[in-house]
């Protein structure tokens, strides 16, 4: 495991080093290959096959290098050593599965909340289907043989991501991650097969 970042000297990084590059191309192309294995099984072949591209250009490798632990996203070290994750900046501005993507400006009061400024737009059933995918494999890859299938809703229901949901995005993600945890992936898989084309998942 490599050693959690410090920075022993103000303005410091940690160094960037052929171990720590080689094991993060690693953890990110095994965490691509879990997506992608669970958006063929329920059809999504082109999002699988294109899902987490952008972090093998410079901007999101190097950094994501750079901070590697191996039980953790990097991304999070970054912002405990300079304040924010410019990998993750840019990451979430070119892809569709994350609910960042979709946070808009809207001006007109929203979902009857009488509200303006900042909102959610509704993501499309096929990007909540990959972020779903991508929740499972980043709790397979960080939970190693300890994994559950409750793990990924554990992870969702002890933060605040909700919030920052449009209502109807909301409701399908916590369907599909409680019918994963009371059902099994197999199960849930086969649901989100039947029903991707249909207007419950668009």
């Amino acid at each position: 495991m490599i050693n959690k970042v410090s920075r022993s000297q103000a303005g410091s990084h940690p160094p960037l080093t052929m171990q720590k590059a080689a094991a993060h191309f690693a953890t990110i192309t095994h965490h691509k290959m879990l997506v992608c294995e669970g958006c063929w099984k329920v059809g999504l072949l082109r999002q699988g096959l294109l899902h987490d591209l952008s972090k093998y250009s410079p901007t999101e490798f190097l950094v994501g290098a750079r901070y590697y632990q191996g039980d953790r996203s990097p991304n999070n070290a970054e912002r405990e050593d300079i304040g924010y994750s410019t990998a993750w900046l840019h990451h979430k501005g070119r892809n569709r599965h994350h609910y960042e993507y979709w946070i808009d400006y809207s001006t007109r009061a929203s979902e009857g909340n009488g509200r303006v400024g900042i909102m959610p737009a509704k993501m499309p059933g096929r990007f909540v289907v990959e972020m779903f995918m991508d929740r499972i494999a980043a709790c397979k890859v960080y939970r190693g043989a300890d994994y559950t299938d409750a793990d990924p809703w554990n992870y969702y229901s002890q933060g605040d991501t909700a919030q920052f949901l449009h209502p109807e995005t909301a409701r399908l993600i916590e369907h599909l991650l409680k019918m994963l945890r009371d059902r099994g992936e197999e199960e849930t898989f086969a649901y989100i097969r039947r029903h991707l084309h249909k207007r419950k998942l668009q």
